[in-house]
């Protein structure tokens, strides 16, 4: 059985009321991507190192050269994300080998504002040790933003929509009026879960199906028809056609 994924398709409504979805990266790969840009920088440091020493020690001296080293250092470890995350691509070395940018919260590019924002609060997302708040405040936000993201408004997303396979299990969903009165919240969760339903595993539907189990009054795969046919019946509540409407992206066959 294929591992159930975590889904973090997240829809982002603009000022003009225009919805977009963004895939925002986890505390994994994003950690990964932060020791690939670490371990650049120790080589950048160290050939760095080399080549200032062999060629200014012997004019500057050696207390000037090392001075100029650290403050090589300390402008690097300050601005290394800055530059490139408000470049063109959004993103530095590492995050390009995960195909992560940082992103603003409205979708567009980050600002250089945004960018010296989010990571100059880097110093308290890695307090006490080894970025501890930064990841408990990624775990505890939907859009696993750390400090620094939170006041710059910013997300660390994946370049593109990574590939969806869509399930080729069939739905056998017949439109069902739900059994009680749903708020207007509770409709619209349900429309979101027939358009988005085609987007995740089989894992995933049954999970978000197995919370709604107190409205579908059954657990497992007849919880998911009988969800998936109360949505339908939201679509089309009246008697307007003898079938009722596939489930989109999914094979679809009547009970």
């Amino acid at each position: 059985m294929a591992a159930a994924r975590a889904d973090t398709l997240q829809s982002v409504e603009l000022a003009d009321g225009v919805e977009i979805q963004l895939r925002v990266a986890g505390v994994a790969v994003r950690s990964m991507a932060y020791l690939i840009d670490l371990l650049i920088r120790i080589a950048i440091y160290i050939g760095a190192s080399i080549l200032m020493f062999w060629l200014l020690a012997d004019v500057l001296g050696p207390q000037v050269t090392l001075g100029l080293f650290l403050l090589f250092i300390f402008f690097m470890e300050w601005f290394y994300n800055v530059i490139f995350e408000a470049g063109a691509k959004g993103a530095t070395p590492g995050q390009r080998v995960f195909k992560l940018r940082v992103m603003s919260m409205t979708g567009g590019p980050v600002t250089l504002a945004q960018a010296v924002m989010r990571n100059f609060l880097r110093v308290v997302d890695f307090m006490p040790f080894f970025y501890l708040t930064g990841i408990v405040c990624m775990l505890f936000t939907r859009r696993f933003q750390r400090l620094g993201d939170l006041v710059a408004n910013t997300v660390v997303t994946y370049v593109e929509l990574p590939h969806t396979v869509v399930a080729q299990v069939p739905i056998q969903a017949e439109r069902l009026a739900p059994s009680q009165v749903l708020t207007r919240e509770e409709q619209a969760a349900l429309l979101q879960f027939i358009e988005r339903a085609p987007l995740w595993a089989d894992e995933r539907r049954l999970e978000l199906a197995s919370l709604a189990q107190p409205l579908t009054k059954a657990p497992g795969p007849e919880g998911l028809r009988r969800l998936c046919g109360m949505a339908l019946w939201l679509q089309e509540p009246e008697e307007k056609r003898a079938t009722p409407p596939p489930l989109k992206g999914a094979a679809y066959s009547r009970s």
